[in-house]
């Protein structure tokens, strides 16, 4: 175990030091988890490796991708952003909608993209106003983050959890009989929305915003539609008993999110009369993220395999005490901590496991802990400048526009933002799962 557990933190200390090149040193990782299988330290195999990896998950990822690639190509976020504007009186609530605004599609897109989308508006409307674009931004890259949790498709931490609880796209929204994660996260965004309004409640400089982004093409939006149908309809697919079929509809949410991504792609070539558009969205394909996760779940399986993850939920059970209030809070403000300064994906993937046996251990549904973890860890990353990717491409379009950004600035609005979310959203799924 010992063995395993060095390599394991030599991982995650180098990709800390190393951001850069992660997926490269998870990949390494990986090889040398493998190695020390061959050669007994603990049982593994490739194809026991291989098997580990959640194939669904890296397909819904890229598939993702494309479809968000081909939606920004039809600039209909840009037009959105500027119908909402056009809409209201002054900056208040132009930051007001612009971050409900960012937070309503980040539930459904990954939200760097959603960043991206909403950036250029907020920009163009601090320069109208001749107004910082500080405040502005960083209010709309928090709320970029804040509702990843929210859906099956709105974050790799949601998508990673859907495959490891092996939860459909309408079990988010409705589990059990009760009320899913949706709602303790929407609750939660209700919260820091009313920090949002306190803490701009000065900004009372007129807005006037026209609508000038012409959209050409709506077909990407009926695209970004049809995925999120097509994954709530092979949600109400039953399992099958056959082999095959069995694996493939463990694949089904990633092979739906192909078929569309593919749609999308063929009919772009099509209407343009070449291959173009299987360029652009190769280019826009995050291959870090990919390659990372890929590495991560062969590297988790060997410390499965060795017991790492056995005896790192047995010391979670000892401080708890068998009490599953003090582990689910332990377990939120642990996550909100961690991911304020890592990266929430490789915490995730690595906590997943590790929960699912703390819950055994103690006799109880895991789905509570699962959703502690993911609310803390997904919404942690808005404590700090680096805690998220969304907040770092935020700043470095800011640095870029000519702008200082201080950690001060970001923390301003960072922590009673977070701190809002989390709160509200951990107490609901509680008294929703917990009670």
């Amino acid at each position: 175990m010992i063995p395993a557990l060095i390599v394991f933190i030599v991982t995650y200390v180098l990709m800390l030091s190393f951001q850069k090149y992660r997926p490269y040193i998870a990949l390494c990782s990986a090889a040398v988890m493998l190695v020390m299988g061959y050669l007994g330290v603990f049982e593994m195999t490739l194809s026991s490796a291989l098997a580990a990896v959640d194939y669904n998950v890296l397909l819904m990822i890229s598939s993702t991708m494309c479809i968000v690639a081909l939606f920004i190509e039809s600039r209909m976020p840009a037009r959105m952003a500027e119908i909402m504007m056009s809409k209201v009186p002054n900056v208040l609530w132009a930051v007001t909608a612009l971050s409900l605004f960012a937070g309503i599609i980040s539930a459904f897109i990954d939200n760097v993209a959603t960043l991206l989308m909403v950036a250029p508006v907020a920009l163009a409307i601090a320069r109208k106003l001749k107004i910082s674009p500080v405040p502005v931004l960083i209010a709309v890259a928090v709320s970029s983050n804040l509702q990843g949790a929210a859906t099956l498709v709105g974050d790799t931490t949601s998508i990673m959890l859907g495959g490891f609880a092996n939860m459909n796209f309408m079990e988010f929204f409705w589990m059990h009989g009760k009320p899913g994660i949706f709602w303790a996260v929407e609750l939660g965004a209700l919260a820091s929305l009313l920090v949002l309004i306190f803490l701009f409640r000065k900004s009372t400089e007129p807005v006037e915003c026209e609508v000038e982004t012409v959209v050409d093409d709506y077909f990407p939006s009926c695209l970004m539609l049809g995925t999120v149908l097509l994954l709530i309809c092979v949600s109400f697919l039953q399992e099958p008993a056959d082999p095959v079929l069995k694996t493939l509809y463990g694949m089904r949410s990633g092979l739906c999110c192909v078929f569309v991504a593919l749609v999308g792609l063929i009919r772009a070539c099509l209407r343009e009369r070449s291959g173009a558009p299987f360029g652009r969205a190769f280019k826009e394909m995050d291959f870090q993220t990919l390659l990372l996760l890929f590495g991560l779940f062969i590297v988790i399986e060997g410390i499965r395999s060795a017991g790492v993850i056995d005896a790192v939920a047995a010391l979670f059970y000892r401080v708890a005490g068998n009490n599953p209030l003090t582990l689910y809070i332990a377990l939120v403000a642990f996550s909100v901590v961690f991911s304020a300064f890592i990266d929430n994906i490789p915490y995730v993937a690595t906590m997943l496991p590790v929960v699912r046996g703390i819950a055994a251990l103690m006799g109880a549904d895991p789905l509570v802990f699962y959703f502690g973890l993911l609310t803390g860890a997904t919404l942690g990353g808005n404590l700090t400048p680096i805690g998220a990717s969304a907040n770092i491409t935020a700043i470095g379009i800011l640095r870029k526009n000519g702008e200082t950004v201080t950690t001060r600035d970001f923390l301003r609005i960072g922590v009673p933002f977070t701190l809002s979310a989390v709160i509200v959203g951990a107490l609901v799924i509680w008294l929703v799962w917990g009670v």
